[in-house]
C-alpha cells in the first residue's frame, strides 16, 4: 500500500515537469530549383501564411502593409534567404548553404551560360535571365562571381527590387 502511494505521488509531482517540455520547429533541408523558382516547392508569388507553414523555422518576418520598406518580408538568417512577399521574389545571399539544382552560388559569371544560356538582360554588376517562371537576377562580386539571388515570379519590366 505504502508503494502504490509514493508511485502516484511521484506520478503526480513528475507528470507537470513534463508538460514544460516543449518540441523546436524542424525545418527540412532547403533545397534550390532554380528552372522551376522554387525552394521546397514554395514559389515567390506565395503568400505568407504558405510560405512559413512550408519553412516553418524563419527567423523574423514583417507583415505587408502600406508603411513597410519593401511590401512584407519573411527572413531565414541562419540560411541566409528572404522572401520578400509584397514584391513577389525571393533573395539567396552570400552565405547560402543549402542544396541548388545548379551551384550558382560562387560560380564564375563565365560558367553560367551552359546552365542558363544568354541574359536577358547585362549590367556591369549583374545579370538577368528570363526563365518559364519570370525572371532570375544573379549579382556579382568584385571577382565576377555570384554573391546574390535573385529570382522572381515578375518579368523585368514589373519587377521591383528591395534597396
Amino acid at each position: 500500500m505504502k508503494s502504490l502511494l509514493i508511485l502516484i505521488a511521484l506520478f503526480v509531482f513528475t507528470l507537470p515537469g513534463t508538460a514544460q517540455l516543449t518540441t523546436t520547429k524542424q525545418c527540412p533541408p532547403v533545397s534550390i530549383y532554380i528552372l522551376k523558382g522554387t525552394i521546397n516547392n514554395v514559389g515567390p508569388n506565395f503568400t505568407p501564411g504558405q510560405i512559413k507553414l512550408a519553412l516553418p523555422c524563419f527567423t523574423s518576418e514583417v507583415t505587408e502593409a502600406d508603411s513597410s520598406k519593401c511590401g512584407g518580408l519573411i527572413s531565414y538568417n541562419d540560411e541566409d534567404m528572404y522572401f520578400y512577399t509584397g514584391r513577389d521574389y525571393i533573395e539567396l545571399r552570400e552565405k547560402f548553404k543549402g542544396k541548388m539544382e545548379f551551384p550558382l552560388m560562387g560560380a564564375a559569371r563565365t560558367s553560367l551560360f551552359g546552365w542558363l544560356g544568354y541574359p536577358k538582360i547585362k549590367d556591369a554588376k549583374w545579370e538577368a535571365f528570363q526563365t518559364a517562371y519570370g525572371i532570375l537576377v544573379l549579382h556579382f562580386n568584385a571577382a565576377n562571381k555570384v554573391n546574390l539571388i535573385q529570382f522572381s515570379t515578375k518579368g523585368a519590366e514589373s519587377l521591383k527590387l528591395c534597396e
